[in-house]
């Protein structure tokens, strides 16, 4: 399946870059976000007309996001939760608990934006957690995560 992005995409392609992928995944979820368009001579001729627009859009986004890690970038967060006598928890750290503990804070994350390569944390300590805020911009988290 052909597609024109209608913005940057992660592993993919910029804006305006014709792809070639699975039909699933264009018909699943790029078309339906937004993220792309089918790679018609109508759409095509109609992307060129909103090329400019398209690009505004782009670097409206990718301005917001670079203000939003001058924000988060840095910051540190403590979780106190229920955990055993050697530091095991009864449940998990996940991304929702760390998003909600930033927006607690006053600064808006999304639980999609955070990411956890080893998983969800399982145990009282410190590590550092990534935040996706766009597909070229990354910020940088502390979690400390401590027995009630």
């Amino acid at each position: 399946m052909e597609l024109i992005l209608l913005e940057k995409v992660k592993n993919l392609g910029n804006l305006g870059d014709k792809v070639r992928v699975k039909p699933g995944y264009g018909r699943n979820y790029l078309v339906p976000h937004g993220k792309a368009v089918p790679a018609t001579a109508a759409n095509l001729a109609d992307f060129e007309k909103r090329r400019a627009e398209l690009e505004a859009r782009h670097a409206a986004t990718l301005a917001t996001a670079e203000s939003r890690r001058a924000a988060l970038e840095g910051q540190e967060v403590t979780l106190s939760v229920n955990a055993s006598p050697e530091g095991k928890l009864y449940g998990s750290v996940g991304p929702r608990e760390i998003a909600e503990a930033l927006c607690a804070r006053g600064l808006k994350v999304e639980k999609s934006e955070v990411v956890m390569a080893d998983g969800p944390i399982r145990s009282v300590g410190e590590s550092t957690h990534t935040l996706a805020l766009h597909a070229d911009v990354v910020a940088t988290v502390k979690v400390i995560v401590q027995a009630l």
